[in-house]
């Protein structure tokens, strides 16, 4: 199982696109380590830096329909070579949603109302989330210690996958 824990990053757009996550000129790329130094680098949004702001990321949290535009596995892949396992926001493109679970990754929707409370302690940016996996929680900590818990709802299939380590890894043990 990958791990889940870390800093957080809030992205405060919806609609960030496979695209922004990763550019379709490296979709060539036969390597995940080649994804990495790309990761949002056409991501438009004020005041946010790819170079200098994933520093150190786990967790981003977004708004709707993160992971729209195309269905290609690698916007997970270019998350996952830069350590971040977790995108949580109120809904998720489909396909891209099913792809983070089919590496083993977490794809959380949480109403807006929950998504706000996180954008409201991520403005500190030492702000640490951590997910348990088997009591569908986050325990998100700001920098002061001030820390929240919150409950979260994925499938049992999901879950079989992301403790697994994905679907290759669910299917080498299940079939």
């Amino acid at each position: 199982m990958k791990d889940f824990k870390g800093k957080m990053l809030c992205l405060d757009r919806a609609d960030i696109n496979t695209d922004e996550i990763i550019p379709a000129k490296y979709l060539t790329e036969i390597s995940k380590s080649a994804l990495k130094p790309h990761l949002l680098e056409d991501l438009v949004l004020e005041g946010f830096n790819p170079e200098t702001d994933l520093k150190d990321v786990r967790v981003i949290v977004s708004r709707g329909n993160f992971g729209c535009g195309s269905s290609r596995e690698h916007a997970p892949w270019a998350l996952e070579v830069n350590g971040i396992n977790v995108v949580i926001a109120p809904s998720f493109a489909r396909i891209f949603r099913q792809n983070m679970f089919n590496c083993g990754m977490m794809a959380i929707e949480l109403p807006d109302e929950k998504v706000q409370t996180l954008f409201e302690l991520g403005a500190d940016k030492k702000t640490q989330l951590c997910v348990d996996v088997e009591n569908d929680t986050l325990i998100v900590t700001d920098g002061s210690g001030k820390a929240l818990t919150l409950e979260f709802s994925i499938s049992e299939f999901d879950k079989a996958l992301v403790k697994t380590g994905g679907w290759v890894e669910f299917a080498d043990k299940n079939y």
